[in-house]
Formats: C-alpha cells, sequence, structure tokens
C-alpha cells in the first residue's frame, strides 16, 4: 500500500522526528535521542488492528501478555510457561537486586500492571506474587469495574472510565515502574468503544510497537465482552525515544512502505474476563516486512 494517509505513517514520523531533532540524553539504561509529547490515532472499526506491518510484530507473545495482565499475574514463570520471555531480564537476580528486591521469590516480579488493574494497592505477597492473604482489602479491581459500567447502557457512557498502572505508593516494590500508566475508555454513539492511553516512556524500537497492539487488542476484548462495537485507539506519548544501538535498524524501517492492517476476530464471549485465552482469537491478512532484531533494555 502507497497511500501516505496509512496509520502506520504516524509512527514512521515520530522515528523520522527523533532521528533529526532530538535530544540526546544519558540515561538510566543507556543512551537515547529522545522529544516529549506525541500523539497517534488508529481506528478499529470492523475489527481493524494496528499490528504494525514495517517490521514484523510478534503479536502473539503481545496478546499473551495482556491476557497475563487481564488476570492481574505477576509471576514472570507463568509467562516462560507460555513461551514468552519478555519480562526475563527484569525478572533476573541482578536486576532485582539493583532494585532492593532480592528478597522476591524466582520471577515474581512485583505489583506490575496487572496487579494494579485488578488489585489497586492491594499488599503484595512477594513470595507468591498475589494479594497478601492476611489483608483486610483486597485493593480495587479497576478493570472489573469498567466492564460493569460498559455493560450498563445507564453508565456505559460516563466519563470515570479510568484504569491506572502508576501507584506511588508501590512503585518501589516494582520490578520495573509502568511505562504505560493510564488508560480512558470513552463509548459514543452508544455502542462504539475507544480507548485513550498516555505513556510516560516510549522505546519507540521496541516498546510501542507493542503498546500499540496490546491496548488496541484490549479494546477489542472489552467491546466484544460488553457487547460495543472497537472503534479508535489513540495513543499519547510522553517522553519517546530511540535508543542509540537502534537508530540504523530503524533508519532501515522507516523507509518501508507498510502494508494494509489486519484484521481481528475473537471467537467467543466468556462469562468472565479472565477466560480469554490465545486460541479465542483469529488474525487474518497480516501481512509485514521482515523480522527487525533491537537490544530490549532492562
Amino acid at each position: 500500500m502507497e497511500n501516505n494517509s496509512h496509520e502506520e505513517f504516524q509512527y514512521l514520523e515520530l522515528i523520522k522526528n527523533i532521528i533529526n531533532n532530538g535530544n540526546s540524553e544519558n540515561g538510566r539504561n543507556g543512551n537515547t535521542i529522545s522529544l516529549f509529547g506525541a500523539s497517534m490515532r488508529f481506528s478499529l472499526k470492523d475489527g481493524k488492528i494496528p499490528i504494525l506491518t514495517t517490521k514484523k510484530v510478534a503479536w502473539k507473545t503481545c496478546l499473551k501478555e495482556l491476557l497475563w495482565f487481564i488476570r492481574g499475574n505477576t509471576d514472570n514463570k507463568l509467562l516462560q510457561k507460555d513461551g514468552v520471555h519478555i519480562w526475563d531480564e527484569n525478572a533476573s537476580k541482578d536486576f532485582m537486586e539493583s532494585r532492593n528486591l532480592s528478597h522476591y521469590s524466582d520471577g515474581i516480579l512485583g505489583p506490575i500492571y496487572g496487579y494494579q488493574w485488578r488489585n489497586y494497592n492491594a499488599k503484595y505477597d512477594f513470595v507468591n506474587g498475589c494479594v497478601f492473604k492476611d489483608n483486610s482489602s483486597h485493593g480495587i479491581d479497576q478493570l472489573q469495574q469498567i466492564i460493569e459500567l460498559l455493560k450498563n447502557p445507564e453508565t456505559r457512557n460516563s466519563r470515570r472510565l479510568i484504569m491506572t498502572a502508576w501507584n506511588p505508593l508501590q512503585l518501589d516494590e516494582m520490578a520495573l515502574p509502568p511505562c504505560h500508566i493510564l488508560c480512558q475508555f470513552n463509548v459514543h454513539g452508544g455502542n462504539k468503544l475507544s480507548c485513550s492511553l498516555y505513556q510516560r516512556s516510549g522505546d519507540m524500537g521496541l516498546g510501542v510497537p507493542f503498546n500499540i497492539a496490546s491496548y488496541s487488542f484490549l479494546t477489542h476484548i472489552l467491546a466484544k465482552h460488553c457487547g460495543l462495537e472497537a472503534f479508535e485507539f489513540i495513543h499519547f506519548l510522553g517522553n519517546y525515544h530511540i535508543y542509540d544501538d537502534h537508530i540504523e535498524v530503524l533508519k532501515t524501517q522507516i523507509t518501508k512502505t507498510p502494508f494494509d492492517f489486519p484484521t481481528l476476530t475473537i471467537k467467543n464471549i466468556k462469562d468472565n474476563i479472565n477466560d480469554y485465552e490465545l486460541n479465542d482469537f483469529i488474525i487474518e491478512n497480516y501481512q509485514c516486512h521482515e523480522l527487525i532484531k533491537m537490544k530490549m533494555r532492562k
């Protein structure tokens, strides 16, 4: 497809802008060039899902991680059993020691994304990676609250459909403080569901393509689960950056011409949001350029 209106060009233009105008920074985990403040919009109508096409995106890995978040899981061993290794470096003994979390059980990552989605601010059991059994308060199940509001025609147009992973009270208990920190859902026209995400820190080479796909998947899942139609994903970025050893391969990627985005079908509506599995999702017509390898930063 050679139409410059293709939505993927938003992502490619952000990369070009960083390369041409970014500021050099020596950061926590490496040197970057970065800018601050950007946004992109992606249509989700008619089953469309923005899995980037100018490189191959491991969408099954992305979806497995999302389902792990949805269930409130924080044990990396569960991902490893499912063939997902994107959290391995952040779960390593050396990295956990650098976060003063060496007392955690092997693979336990702390009260990260899914925990905050499902048990916001509940006391964390660092041995078992779940809500502390003796805690009288189990925190706030933000995701379930949103589901209940979306299922009710009288409340689904609320402007308070917000879910946050950023909890200052528990940041020091997390292997990695969240990068994608807050999303808001919105229904208009009675049944059209959109999602906006605010991401404080965006690794344009590796992280952002996953984040675009993940929250688009999440919007489609909630739409299906709540009897709505997925409409749009809007992505707001704070600090968006490129690591210095990613620059050359991204210069190659931005020369590629995007293909049409694929479509998603969710086969079944489950009674419980926790029950969706990988084989419930069908991706059709995903055509992409070759895989581009980049080093992941922890």
